[in-house]
């Protein structure tokens, strides 16, 4: 019913990153280890923690760490396993996983997906949802039935904390939450370090370069990277994994496999080169913008090409003059199709939807000329919010222009340089900061 782990224990120095996480949780720890401690002061550690974040941020490992670190026995069950397992012989094997902790105490009881298992009740219909709700029941009973200086302590992961039943969130109960959010730059620095221990990386890797490169990466995303690129360096029966590797595990995991079986014809290519050369020289050329990375119009999954950029810190940097930058930075390929070949196509047709998102969120944000200002009605309010917005695409628009028109030439070479090899390569941590 449950899986016991017990041969190969995780520590916290086996993950990277979701230190605010490690630090709620040492509380925990240290209750396993002295739980003496705790109670001759007449104190109650919580009997369960819900940790709350993303698929692949490392949730399960956490738990496991917590039960690594206090030298406990850790058990492990999933919420669909539950719903599973149960249908037909109502909840008795949830009375057993906890008979069965309580006989291995102090433990870890664990339980992934809860949501599977704990959603509110009545809100499911069709066949099944009585014996899942006998089973949340039963998890509430016995949650109810054990006291906190068993030893016993439940920790459970979730995704969607909104579809849990209020009474699995109520004191007493999983009344604990700790956050695991995706890591931040420093964290997945932190993380490939973990992922790349075994593995031998080039003297041209650099690990805070591939992790400034890939904001919004999760854990799991990030081992699945560095995974790819050990991959990519065996089929080349390389010795070690080169920084090239690394970039294209990157362009795989975000963009899908490269299509080699697409073959654009000349006047395609050229057009693609066009526009994402224009996009690099807009970068290049505005002082608010993030750091050039790389160019390439090799199509992967639905793109037939990208321009990165290398944010060097996560800041939320939702100033107006970022914000205004990137606006001109989507106007760069479309600017570059209508001067160099007086057309546009659809790739610039999507970074026109995008602009105008875009200018749309500046003014409800209040970060236009519009500002704050009282409107006579919503009749009045929608009109100049259009006007705002089109004045703001515009000016990005001109700003790209300008940039472009001044800057023929280089165009020019970073698209003949695209047509010829594909992708000229990445820009390393220092050259982006020297721009």
């Amino acid at each position: 019913m449950s899986k016991l782990l017990a041969k190969k224990m995780v520590k916290f120095r086996d993950l990277g990153g979701a230190e605010e996480a490690q630090e709620e949780l040492r509380e925990i720890i240290d209750f396993l280890r002295e739980p003496q401690k705790f109670q001759n002061r007449g104190g109650r550690i919580s009997k369960g923690v819900l940790l709350v974040g993303p698929p692949g941020t490392g949730k399960s490992l956490l738990a496991s760490a917590v039960a690594g670190e206090a030298n406990v026995p850790f058990f492990s069950l999933s919420g669909s396993d539950l719903v599973e397992m149960f249908v037909g012989v109502r909840a008795s094997r949830v009375r057993d996983l906890f008979e069965q902790g309580k006989k291995n105490a102090p433990c870890i009881i664990f339980i992934d997906e809860l949501d599977a298992v704990g959603r509110h009740r009545g809100a499911v219909l069709g066949g099944g949802h009585e014996e899942r709700e006998q089973t949340l029941n039963q998890l509430l009973v016995e949650m109810d039935g054990f006291e906190s200086n068993e030893g016993v302590i439940l920790i459970a992961a979730t995704n969607r904390p909104d579809l849990l039943d209020p009474a699995l969130l109520r004191p007493g109960r999983f009344d604990r939450r700790v956050v695991v959010p995706r890591p931040d730059v420093r964290g997945r620095e932190e993380i490939l370090r973990v992922h790349t221990r075994k593995i031998p990386i080039s003297d041209d890797v650099d690990l805070g370069v591939l992790a400034c490169g890939t904001p919004g990466f999760s854990g799991a995303d990030l081992a699945n990277m560095v995974n790819e690129a050990a991959l990519n360096a065996a089929r080349q029966n390389r010795k070690t994994v080169l920084r090239w590797d690394f970039e294209q595990a990157k362009d795989k995991v975000l963009m899908g496999v490269e299509r080699k079986s697409m073959i654009l014809s000349d006047e395609e290519k050229k057009i693609t080169a066009y526009y994402h050369a224009g996009t690099a020289v807009v970068i290049s050329m505005l002082p608010h913008a993030d750091p050039l990375h790389k160019v390439t119009i090799i199509p992967r999954g639905m793109s037939l090409g990208v321009t990165s950029q290398l944010p060097l810190s996560d800041e939320n940097r939702n100033t107006r003059d970022y914000l205004e930058t990137q606006l001109a930075i989507l106007m760069g390929g479309r600017v570059a199709e209508e001067l160099f070949f007086n057309t546009m196509t659809t790739g610039a047709g999507n970074s026109r939807e995008r602009e105008t998102d875009l200018a749309r969120r500046m003014v409800n944000l209040d970060l236009s000329n519009l500002g704050s200002a009282t409107l006579d009605s919503r009749v009045d309010a929608a009109t100049r919010i259009d006007e705002e917005v089109r004045h703001l695409v515009a000016t990005g628009y001109d700003r790209a222009k300008d940039i472009l028109s001044s800057n023929r030439e280089t165009v020019v070479r970073i698209a003949d340089s695209l047509v010829e090899r594909e992708s000229p390569g990445c820009l390393g941590r220092q050259a982006a900061r020297a721009q």
